[in-house]
């Protein structure tokens, strides 16, 4: 029996591959990721899925509460997972008042379901390590992302301490098939 459900992946993309960085909103390039594997191992309370992929490689997938069929997963279940993100980013200019929205809308029957998120969020760009070619930047409630800087150049437009607005729309479909 093959079940769909889409749920919104709590992770967000940020290339920061953009050839200039001003007080334009800049596109950055859709990021897709697929995971598939056989489900090995199922955390109920942290609603956490380990997969192991036909290389042999363990990947984790997080279940956000939205998903209503989380009970149904099976050890030895195959599981596909589909990432999107489409995310832009703008240096917010200073004074600017901070935002975090998010809306989500959900479309379910009994054997699928869509769940996407459409966030906007003000973060700061806490640290940037040139040498890793990486910043890291800290959100609303605590939300801490580091990620690798496709770029070299954005390290000269950007400091910690700098103020972006980080606007995503994510989803991820997930299609399990029972043995």
């Amino acid at each position: 029996m093959k079940q769909s459900l889409t749920v919104f992946a709590s992770g967000l993309v940020l290339a920061l591959s953009m050839p200039s960085w001003a007080q334009e909103t800049k596109q950055l390039p859709p990021h897709k990721v697929t995971v598939a594997g056989t489900i090995e191992t199922i955390d109920s309370s942290r609603r956490l899925v380990n997969l192991k992929t036909a290389a042999g490689k363990s990947d984790t997938i997080y279940v956000p509460k939205s998903v209503e069929r989380f009970d149904q997963l099976k050890v030895g279940d195959k599981l596909t997972a589909t990432y999107n993100d489409n995310v832009s980013v703008r240096l917010k200019p200073e004074g600017e008042a901070a935002v975090d929205t998010g809306t989500t809308a959900k479309d379910a029957t009994a054997t699928s379901g869509t769940i996407t998120e459409h966030r906007v969020m003000t973060a700061t760009v806490d640290s940037i390590d040139k040498d890793a070619s990486s910043m890291t930047f800290v959100g609303p409630n605590g939300w801490k992302y580091s990620r690798h800087i496709v770029d070299p150049a954005v390290f000269d437009k950007v400091k910690a301490g700098d103020k972006i607005d980080i606007t995503w729309d994510a989803d991820t479909t997930m299609s399990v098939e029972k043995p």
